[in-house]
């Protein structure tokens, strides 16, 4: 197809990951305002549809509903930003229904040309707002317990992921000419399952790190000291604390869950490197995974900059979300190289191979 990249259908999918992303961003702005409570029902909030809830209001709401209480009293109010912080987020998921509707449609009407895969996925995309929707429900409703911020955070990672999937498979099915869809079937066989393994450690790690973040050990204040070195990369002190108290355990436990992980993506991204060469496949590929191993690094470090920059008066809250934007950055980068395996069309091995 000759057309400009944003005439074709391809486009929507695009559209839909920008959105998916921007909601991802406005939960991380929640969470750095700790504002996780500011809307206490769903959907509405506060008993209205707006966020400008003055302070008498919200002690009126409360004293009506004393089951939404949160865990900070009956005497705390929250600010305007607060709550247009929660009421945003939810604007934005409540928008991005009506082009995901339009996407399924689409796929459906147009099976013929981009095929029953494309399809599915739009489907599955929609059944996984609806599913993120009632998980945004659970997770007000429980008062923001650490496994349902963690189930939050991991639904919206593959929510994203599956507009990306959606892309490349239409991408392939308008007769793209992107090497990365024709790989060497014996390379794709080799590596699917290493390349999976560094999916899945990124994964975790993100599930871990929204563990950290919802629960005592999230606050910097409240697990490790701060500081450098104490803080990070030691850990009050000490490279081995004692664990007592849930907090130093959550964050030694990311900490080591974040070492792990890059043992994976280093040595698979060298690996990947070496058996491209062997089956002449093209070095973007190798190029992505290393990207995923670099997108790691550099949040270590930020991660490692939020505690150190916690000893400071004016702690800047814009380093958590930039951690946060990071790590989903480099799971959607890790991926990819997961469904350009998958959609690879493969070509027989040469002569010489």
């Amino acid at each position: 197809m000759g057309q400009a990249w944003w005439r074709r259908p391809s486009a929507l999918p695009l559209a839909l990951l920008v959105m998916a992303l921007c909601i991802i961003i406005a939960g991380g702005t929640i969470r750095i305002n700790d504002a996780g409570e500011s809307c206490p029902d769903w959907p509405q909030c506060f008993g209205t549809w707006g966020f400008d809830v003055s302070a008498d209001e919200q002690g009126a709401y409360w004293a009506e509903n004393p089951d939404e209480i949160d865990s900070r009293g009956i005497e705390h109010r929250y600010t305007s930003l607060e709550i247009f912080s929660e009421w945003f987020h939810r604007l934005l998921v409540g928008i991005i229904a009506i082009p995901i509707l339009f996407n399924v449609i689409l796929a459906r009407r147009m099976k013929e040309t981009y095929g029953e895969t494309v399809y599915l996925s739009t489907l599955f995309s929609g059944v996984l707002l609806v599913v993120q929707a009632l998980v945004g429900a659970l997770t007000v409703s429980m008062d923001n317990i650490d496994w349902s911020v963690a189930l939050h955070l991991s639904l919206a990672s593959i929510f994203t992921s599956s507009f990306l999937f959606q892309y490349f498979a239409m991408r392939k099915a308008e007769d793209s000419k992107w090497d990365l869809f024709e790989m060497n079937p014996e390379f794709v066989s080799a590596n699917k399952t290493r390349v999976d393994a560094m999916v899945g450690a990124v994964f975790s790690l993100l599930v871990l790190g929204a563990w950290v973040s919802s629960t005592a050990g999230g606050q910097y204040n409240q697990g490790c000291s701060v500081g450098f070195p104490n803080g990070w990369p030691k850990c009050n002190g000490t490279l081995l604390p004692s664990f007592d108290g849930p907090g130093v355990l959550v964050q030694m436990i990311h900490r080591f869950g974040a070492v792990l992980v890059g043992l994976v993506l280093v040595s698979g991204s060298a690996r990947l490197r070496s058996e491209a060469r062997i089956h002449e496949v093209t070095p973007l590929f190798g190029r992505i995974t290393d990207f995923a191993a670099g997108l790691w690094i550099l949040n270590v470090l930020v991660g490692g900059s939020y505690i150190v920059l916690a000893d400071m008066e004016s702690f800047p809250e814009w380093v958590s979300l930039l951690h946060l934007i990071f790590g989903i950055s480099c799971f959607l980068v890790a991926v990819s190289a997961s469904f350009f395996l998958r959609l690879s069309q493969g070509r027989p091995p040469t002569e010489e191979e």
